[in-house]
């Protein structure tokens, strides 16, 4: 016996850079999401795109799946957000808002992508992690369990962003950085933001683009900023979060334990 299809397409089509998306429409009640049957949907290109049997993953609003992007489970897709490329969006997985996952990217778990947030290339967001504001993750870059990336921070390359980890103003993370746990941070008078994570090298200071350790970080504003108002907050802030790190607990590394 044949599986109930869970949508069908309605005959409304828009064309989207080249591409023919279809709308679709419920054919069944979706009861977890107070959803039935004949509710409008968004658009996707094929019904490849969202899975017409398992689980109760949608595409809803303005929403746009197309290429050879997957959604499904019980994965929602809403809002203008856009999924695309090879990407694939699963489990509990919610993208919303403006935000676009795309390329070999994998949003899955009890992740939320949201905002303007963009997650691309072959990054993966996934545990309860969130990434929203104008955030964007890319390379192949990982955030899970409870990390959180917001504002305009990038997080790239092989980093990985995790346990209780919050990135976010103009914080960069990228190359072979991992950070655990931020919860101390400080900012100078003109508004640039030093956080201190824990890592499974030790503490580590972000700073814009930055990722230093104490030694490195106050090495670098002796040199760049000299004699000057900027260069001296600088170290007094380094000084600042180096004590506040012991305090809390961030100045030893972080073990396999603690990562999980």
């Amino acid at each position: 016996m044949a599986e109930q299809k869970k949508y069908e397409f309605t005959g409304e089509t828009k064309n989207y850079f080249g591409r023919t998306l279809k709308q679709i429409r419920l054919l069944v009640d979706i009861a977890a999401l107070g959803l039935t049957a004949g509710t409008l949907g968004g658009w996707i290109e094929n019904e490849a795109n969202l899975t017409q049997v398992y689980g109760n993953a949608w595409v809803y609003g303005n929403a746009r799946v197309y290429g050879n992007a997957r959604v499904y489970g019980n994965a929602l897709v809403y809002g203008n957000a856009q999924v695309y490329g090879n990407a694939q969006v699963y489990g509990n997985a919610w993208v919303y808002g403006n935000a676009r996952v795309y390329g070999n990217a994998w949003v899955y778990g009890n992740a939320r992508v949201y905002g303007n947030a963009r997650v691309y290339g072959n990054a993966q967001v996934y545990g309860n992690a969130q990434v929203y504001g104008n955030a964007q993750v890319y390379g192949n870059a990982r955030v899970s369990g409870n990390a959180q990336v917001y504002g305009d921070a990038w997080v790239s390359g092989n980093a990985w962003v995790y346990g209780n980890a919050q990135v976010y103003g103009n914080a960069q993370v990228y190359g072979n950085a991992q950070v655990w746990r931020v919860n101390i941070t400080a900012v100078r008078s003109d508004g640039y933001t030093f956080s201190v994570c824990a890592t499974p090298d030790g503490p580590k200071l972000i700073a814009g683009c930055r990722y230093f350790t104490y030694r490195e970080a106050s090495k670098h504003w002796r040199e760049t900023r000299g004699d000057t108002q900027l260069g001296e907050e600088s170290l007094l802030l380094i000084k600042h979060l180096k004590a506040m790190a012991k305090l809390n607990g961030l100045d030893a590394p972080v073990t396999e334990r603690e990562k999980t």
